[in-house]
Parts: C-alpha cells; structure tokens; sequence
C-alpha cells in the first residue's frame, strides 16, 4: 500500500540530514582549486594581471549522484510497513538516498542504513534498489551500499553502482596533463549461490560457468555476443535456464 504522509511525518520518520544541491564534498576534493583561491587572494592589487592564477584547472566533472536528477520513486523505512512517494536519487559515494520533500525544497538525504528498499522510476522502468546490509558476499563490502535488483529467481542478480574519483594532475614534469577532477560510474555484478552468499561475476558465460561448474554444458550452449541488447540480459537468460 502507498500513502502519503506530511512533510512534519517525514522528517520525524527520517531523521533528516540537510544537504546543499552541489555536494560540498566535490569542493573539498578539489586541493588545486582551494590553492587556486588562496593565490586570487594574494593578487596585489598592484600585481600585473592577476600573476600567480593557475588557469589551467577545469573543476569537476560528474557528481556523487548515480541519476544526477531526482526520479519519481516509492520509499520503505526501516521498521515501517508502507511505501509512500517522492523524488530520489542515489549517492553511491556517501552511501545515501538524495531526495527533496515537499517538493521543490533543498536537498536532503538519509543514509543508507534508514532504507528497507527503494522502487525509482525511469523512462517508463521500475529499478529495485536495496541496501548490502545484512548479506553475505564473498569479499567484504566496505559500508552498506545500495544495489539494484536484476533478477530474483531462481537466483537473486544484482547490480551495484559504484563511484571512483580521479583527482586532476597537472603539476609537475610527470603529470599526466588531467585538468579536472572526474567521478565516474562503474557497476559491479553478483549472484547469489544457494549457500546464500553473494558471488562476484563478470557479465560473460566463461565467469557464470565457473560459478556454476556443473551447469557449464547448459551455459555454453547460449549464443554469444551480439545476440542479446546488453550482456547483463545475456547472464538474466542463462541463469533462468540453470
């Protein structure tokens, strides 16, 4: 059942940490743009042409958000038994949930721990988000991140988005001439086996039979690449034949 609640409700239920739309933390990587700062403001007013300003800097490309855009969605709190409905996104880097309620107000987000599962909405497809909490993988997960839902049987599929930060490194004769810090997005991929522990696998029939060795003749009998749209539909087709 979904239900609406009131933005009082709300921030009792979630225990709200507000947040600036630009993640202050994106500006507190940049070390070169704070050096950047600091010699704007050691520019005499005397000093001929702004001397000392490295130009060269670019900023900050990417975010720590997965969508970078608030999606219709439906929420489950801990501890809570309905769903109800705003706007999310989600912040791989700081293992939370960004949304904005009532809408059109600051950000705000809430940590991953807080969240039982979270349905966004996305040209037309509903994306299962869950947290890692609780679950066993077969190395170590650092902090409970979120990680959507592919498939649910006969073997749970998963998808976890991840973020890496490249600072920029221009400085010095061996730098590689990159003038912007970057976050990119990567996707890690597991499925768990029946001894309920989620497995690591590459998105190719060689890794899912390597998991599945006694499965291999009925894995490798699936066509190759091409034949699916991505390869993450390629393993959904073999793991529901296994």
């Amino acid at each position: 059942m979904i239900s609406r609640i009131s933005a009082t409700a709300v921030i009792l239920l979630l225990a709200i940490n507000t947040v600036c739309a630009q993640q202050t933390n994106i500006l507190q990587q940049g070390v070169t743009a704070e050096q950047n700062l600091k010699a704007i403001v050691n520019v005499s007013p005397y000093s001929p042409g702004g001397t000392g300003f490295d130009t060269r800097y670019e900023g900050t490309k990417g975010t720590p958000r997965l969508y970078d855009t608030l999606l219709p969605s439906i929420l489950k709190i801990k501890g809570q038994k309905d769903y109800f409905e705003l706007e999310t996104d989600i912040d791989p880097v700081n293992n939370s949930l960004i949304f904005s309620y009532p809408k059109g107000t600051k950000l705000q987000a809430i940590p991953a721990d807080m969240v039982t599962e979270v349905i966004i909405t996305k040209a037309g497809e509903n994306l299962v988000y869950r947290t890692a909490e609780g679950n066993k993988f077969d190395k170590s997960i650092k902090d409970n991140k979120f990680y959507q839902v592919l498939t649910e049987k006969p073997y749970l599929f998963i998808k976890m988005p991840v973020k890496t930060f490249t600072k920029a490194d221009f400085k010095g004769p061996y730098s590689s001439d990159r003038r912007y810090d970057e976050y990119e997005t990567k996707f890690r991929y597991y499925i768990l086996t029946p001894d309920g522990v989620f497995n690591k696998i590459q998105l190719t029939k060689k890794s899912l039979a390597k998991l599945f060795p006694g499965k291999k003749d009925v894995i490798n009998k699936f066509p190759g690449d091409g034949t699916y749209a991505s390869d993450e539909q390629l393993i959904m087709a073999i793991l529901g034949k296994l």
